[in-house]
């Protein structure tokens, strides 16, 4: 049959494109946003210029749907098998692949377009952030750590921040981006569990396949590694009460995490993953607090 049969016309073909680019699901935005924000604030040491903010709010929407798009063009082979993902519109030809390429580079172009507003600097670290973006779908294929080039790309924009607001990377701008990558990781191995078993029979490699049994101990390991990593960064930057009570909260979503993911059952696992959503924001509310002019005497 033809399956441009199957799809809808006119303003009814919305719902496809917004799930197509999960604008319809904001998780993954949020796990995005956070670290940008925590570099952010970090960079400007407080408040940032208002229009480097709204740059990065608006690019992080853009990139995060890029992602989006060119995951599921990835996939569109595979989805159709795995029970969380057999609806997509690409994996049920409501939305062709020639639209979804098309769709991916306007986005990438109008994300381009912004960052142009910042600075040479932050215009080349952004093209990094593309490729990284592009080729993380591709690499569940050959490697069992796809996670680690999904961590990349979604911290990626940790040194494109301190590139716009100071017009270099720091020394301890690398390190937030190595705790976001171990984080993501960790996030990205709890939802990785939710489809073990359909990525076992279909040959689809992640961490949660790698890790096995071990699973929870490594997400635990990981989780404990991104706080120490946090740690040594709030330590170099001599930040204040707030950020390390905004640390152990991120430690008690954690603790939380390994409390849904016991069983291993897919839905706990997955709100174990929505659960980070909560992480990424009481460490940005800890660094916020912590670097508030008013609390510095500014």
């Amino acid at each position: 049959m033809d399956r441009t049969l199957m799809r809808p016309k006119g303003l009814a073909r919305l719902p496809d494109f917004l799930h197509l680019t999960r604008l319809d699901r904001p998780i993954g935005t949020w796990l995005l946003m956070w670290p940008t924000l925590w570099a952010l604030w970090i960079a400007a040491d407080g408040i940032p210029a208002r229009d480097v903010l709204l740059i990065f709010i608006a690019g992080v929407y853009l990139m995060r749907a890029a992602g989006c798009v060119v995951n599921d063009y990835a996939d569109r082979h595979f989805d159709g098998h795995v029970k969380r993902t057999k609806n997509r519109p690409l994996a049920t030809g409501r939305i062709s692949e020639g639209e979804a390429k098309t769709l991916f580079v306007i986005l990438v172009i109008a994300a381009f377009v912004l960052v142009w507003f910042t600075n040479l600097f932050t215009v080349m670290l952004s093209l990094v952030g593309v490729v990284l973006a592009f080729i993380y779908p591709f690499m569940k294929r050959y490697t069992h750590l796809p996670q680690a080039f999904l961590g990349a790309a979604f911290s990626w924009a940790i040194p494109m921040a301190f590139g716009a607001v100071l017009g270099t990377v720091p020394p301890v701008a690398w390190l937030l981006f190595a705790a976001n990558v171990v984080w993501t990781v960790a996030y990205d191995t709890e939802y990785a569990m939710v489809d073990r078993d359909d990525d076992l029979k279909i040959g689809i490699k992640s961490t949660a396949v790698l890790f096995g049994r071990a699973d929870r101990l490594m997400i635990g390991a990981l989780q404990l590694l991104t706080l120490a990593l946090l740690a040594w960064a709030g330590s170099w930057l001599a930040l204040g009460g707030f950020f390390w009570l905004g640390l152990s909260a991120m430690a008690v979503t954690f603790v939380h995490q390994q409390v849904l993911i016991r069983k291993r059952d897919r839905d706990r696992c997955f709100q174990a993953f929505l659960n980070n959503h909560w992480s990424g924001l009481v460490l940005f509310a800890g660094i916020a607090l912590s670097l508030w002019p008013a609390l510095n005497g500014g």
